[in-house]
């Protein structure tokens, strides 16, 4: 059974980081391509950042391009969002997904954790 565990979301200042982990209870974690949603409420959830499964091939939305960074651990089944120059906008819900295979510009994920609250005060 896959599990994914999010942690670290929290209360910042506009300007500060965060940096979101995730780790997985996935036996062939470095089979599996992993991704950062987000949803804000009252806002269509959003495909905030990907990674492939070696971690050579990354993808990032417009609006969090340059400011954050997606990173795996296969050794320890984790992975990473560093998000800095926070902005209140970047306030939602962050999930973890991962699925196995594919490429990371597949918005579809079969797993998904319960998700980390990031609230950035202005």
């Amino acid at each position: 059974q896959v599990q994914l565990q999010e942690s670290g979301g929290g209360l910042v200042q506009a300007g500060g980081s965060l940096r979101l982990s995730c780790a997985a209870s996935i036996r062939t974690f470095s089979s599996y391509r992993m991704a950062w949603f987000r949803q804000a409420p009252g806002k269509e959830r959003e495909y905030v950042a990907a990674v492939s499964w070696n971690g050579g091939t990354t993808y990032y939305a417009d609006s969090v391009k340059g400011r954050f960074t997606i990173a795996r651990n296969n050794a320890q089944s984790t992975v990473y969002l560093q998000m800095n120059s926070l902005k209140p906008e970047d306030t939602a819900v962050y999930y973890c997904a991962g699925s196995l295979g594919g490429t990371i510009y597949n918005r579809e994920y079969n797993y998904w954790g319960q998700g980390t609250q990031v609230t950035v005060s202005s």
